[in-house]
């Protein structure tokens, strides 16, 4: 839905994303590629659809990157395991999607003591 503010035209909100920057995590996890596809896939998997794409890079010496990708919604990660550091990104345009039981989910697995997390309207 369209509306109009000073002449600009504004869309209400397509989708919401949530920034999660999770700090002293669980240096294994951070590391382990398989865990974190599963986690992934998992979080996904709550917009009652399966994932419909995937990309999970390791890195030498170490680290993670990688992507699900569902109809409703998207999970991406970045791992530094050397600071205990995980970034994710969280973007749903599905009304199913519980962004926030997905954050806790993610927080909880990757045993984050110090989380922050960033919510974004978008397409507003």
């Amino acid at each position: 839905m369209r509306s109009s503010h000073r002449g600009i035209e504004i869309l209400n909100s397509l989708g919401k994303q949530f920034i999660l920057d999770l700090k002293d995590c669980d240096q294994n996890v951070l590391d382990d590629l398989e865990f974190l596809r599963e986690t992934l896939s998992s979080i996904v998997q709550q917009t009652q659809e399966e994932p419909i794409g995937e990309s999970f890079y390791q890195f030498t010496p170490q680290g993670v990157s990688g992507l699900v990708l569902g109809n409703g919604a998207h999970v991406c990660i970045h791992t530094w395991p050397e600071f205990n550091y995980a970034a994710l990104d969280i973007f749903t345009h599905s009304e199913s999607f519980d962004l926030d039981t997905a954050s806790k989910l993610i927080i909880e697995k990757l045993g984050s003591a110090n989380p922050s997390i960033t919510e974004l309207e978008r397409g507003a």
